[in-house]
């Protein structure tokens, strides 16, 4: 079997010798259209910009307009609200495992 392909260097030359060709045949715009077209695409994206800008902005505005991000402020009589219960529910928990002990203890005796 012949190596009908080439060498890899031959492989390269001949495919940088294509991209050549086809960059010749490139229809490449004036400086003109050029410029007009690029003023285009960053004025669209200038647009876009302030588009979006606006809409995050507004949304932003009715959030904080309905309570979205209001925080909820704990106070110092909450907070010793909570542990007062933390503390009676983990007495009531010692005292019903006590009893249980307790109840196991004189039906096994």
């Amino acid at each position: 079997m012949a190596d009908k392909k080439g060498n890899i260097f031959q492989r390269a030359a001949k495919g940088f010798a294509d991209v050549i060709t086809e960059l010749k045949r490139v229809t490449w715009p004036t400086k003109d259209k050029l410029a007009k077209t690029s003023a285009v695409v960053l004025l669209v994206i200038a647009f876009f910009a302030v588009y979006l800008t606006i809409i995050g902005s507004g949304g932003r505005w009715v959030l904080d307009k309905i309570g979205f991000y209001n925080i909820v402020e704990t106070t110092a009589a909450s907070t010793e609200a909570t542990t007062a219960a933390s503390e009676t529910t983990a007495a009531a928990e010692t005292t019903a495992a006590s009893e249980t002990a307790a109840a196991t203890e004189s039906s096994a005796g």
